[in-house]
């Protein structure tokens, strides 16, 4: 199985996490998440990760999205994975999205995990844009 795994500062892989059950599907198992909480020690934290990744086995593939590149949730659950003996079934990438991890849980089971990621990176650029609204009211008609 490929796992969607997000981890964040706060509670945004938490919400991401909620958000993707509401578009993808409620109680899927392929998709996991952690945060580094306002307070929380590190060690706390990768106990939590530890637990996260305790059903995946050496079959298994792991997505990590985390919130930032080289932010220490990101950081930390690669060195806990590591030490898991799992980094080479994993692929890393910092500064997810809704549309990247959505894409990421509905497209994984369909294509090559490098194939993949290259398409999730192209179109997660692809997806931030600057949203403008046009008013086409004329001062005469207010």
């Amino acid at each position: 199985m490929k796992y969607v795994f997000l981890v964040s500062h706060g509670t945004l892989a938490p919400g991401m996490h909620n958000a993707l059950a509401m578009l993808a599907g409620e109680g899927r198992e392929d998709i996991i998440s952690t945060s580094l909480e306002n307070g929380m020690g590190s060690d706390t934290y990768a106990e939590n990760v530890r637990k996260c990744i305790s059903q995946i086995t050496n079959e298994d593939e792991i997505i990590l999205f985390g919130d930032l590149a080289g932010g220490s949730p990101l950081t930390t659950a690669a060195n806990v994975i590591a030490e898991q003996g799992m980094l080479p079934k994993t692929v890393i990438i910092g500064g997810m999205n809704l549309p990247l991890a959505l894409s990421a849980v509905l497209m994984k089971d369909t294509m090559d995990t490098a194939d993949l990621i290259t398409m999730l990176v192209t179109e997660a650029r692809e997806e931030i844009k600057e949203f403008k609204v046009v008013n086409e009211e004329k001062e005469d008609d207010i």
